[in-house]
């Protein structure tokens, strides 16, 4: 499936946001201007946004009100300010197939960079002039830290549940797919509490499904085609869930190396333990689970009219759990 095929029924609203991320990433500050624009155009999928703008449109909201564009890029700038921070955090050295910022300007260029983007994104909620948006997107960006800092924790410990893990993923990744779609309904319906319901609800499962599918790709993906190293998560210590089910399902001897792996980090370990992890049928495990999801938001969307808006975001539904990058 062809993303760029479903960005296309919102090119003209796509093109309002990326012109308005453009714009506010302006500053009299080289660095951040140099930073911002390599960050930005680094050939990511857009998918958050469009997500966003999608819903905007099948909940019915005239075009010519752009307020959905403004909402979408707000979305993509807290979007791209998580990633410099993730990757300071996790000392990532690749993303998107290129250097990572912080691997050319510093972790301190890439924080402050990335703390710039989160004041631009809240600077243009207050020219929504609208307190229910400035709140939704005040709990969000706070949740979304508390899921980094949970994951801080839970790296190098082999004992992390599949809840802990699951309540990770959803502050970390789909509380923002959520947040944008529960906006994105309530600016195009005024606020009906159903359809605002049933957005969030699609952008909920939504964002788990891509994260469940991209952790299975970190174990049995193609590196050059998913833009960084197989095994990264392993790697950095970080116990996701297909290695969750395998240390819950593999036998007595083997669990001792995974927990030996997740403890010690780094890479002597990736390919007894990606072994292990087929061996369990842990990535089919979750990439049952990533389906499920993808179901559940597909199912979200009965709320809406029929359009090609709608089609758009089922397709996107399906696009998070078949895709190779």
């Amino acid at each position: 499936m062809d993303i760029a095929r479903i960005r296309e029924r919102i090119s003209a609203d796509m093109t309002a946001v990326d012109r308005i991320v453009q714009s506010r990433l302006r500053s009299d500050v080289a660095l951040i201007n140099q930073l911002g624009h390599y960050i930005i155009g680094g050939g990511g999928k857009r998918l958050r946004p469009m997500v966003t703008v999608l819903m905007a449109r099948a909940a019915g909201h005239d075009p010519q009100d752009d307020r959905h564009a403004l909402l979408g890029a707000t979305v993509e700038l807290i979007h791209t300010a998580t990633l410099l921070h993730d990757d300071v955090v996790d000392e990532s050295a690749v993303r998107r197939g290129r250097e990572t910022a912080n691997q050319i300007w510093g972790n301190e260029a890439s924080v402050l960079v990335g703390d710039f983007l989160y004041t631009r994104a809240f600077e243009m909620m207050v020219e929504m002039d609208d307190m229910p948006t400035m709140g939704i997107f005040s709990r969000t960006t706070n949740r979304i830290a508390e899921g980094e800092v949970m994951q801080l924790m839970h790296v190098h410990d082999p004992d992390v549940t599949e809840a802990r893990y699951h309540e990770v993923i959803y502050r970390k990744t789909a509380v923002l797919f959520e947040a944008g779609c529960r906006l994105a309904a309530m600016l195009a319906t005024d606020g009906d509490k159903a359809m605002m319901d049933a957005g969030a609800a699609y952008g909920r499962h939504l964002g788990i499904a891509f994260q469940l599918a991209d952790d299975a790709l970190d174990y049995d993906g193609d590196a050059a085609t998913i833009g960084k190293n197989i095994g990264d998560d392993l790697a950095e210590g970080k116990p996701t869930l297909p290695l969750i089910h395998c240390l819950a399902n593999a036998d007595r001897a083997s669990v001792g190396t995974l927990r030996e792996a997740v403890e010690n980090g780094g890479r002597d370990d990736i390919e007894a333990v990606t072994q292990l992890i087929a061996q369990t049928g842990s990535i089919a495990y979750t990439r049952g689970l990533a389906e499920q999801e993808a179901e559940a938001a597909e199912a979200a969307l009965q709320a809406f009219p029929d359009s090609d808006f709608r089609s758009a975001l089922s397709e996107l539904a399906r696009f998070s759990i078949g895709r190779n990058h």
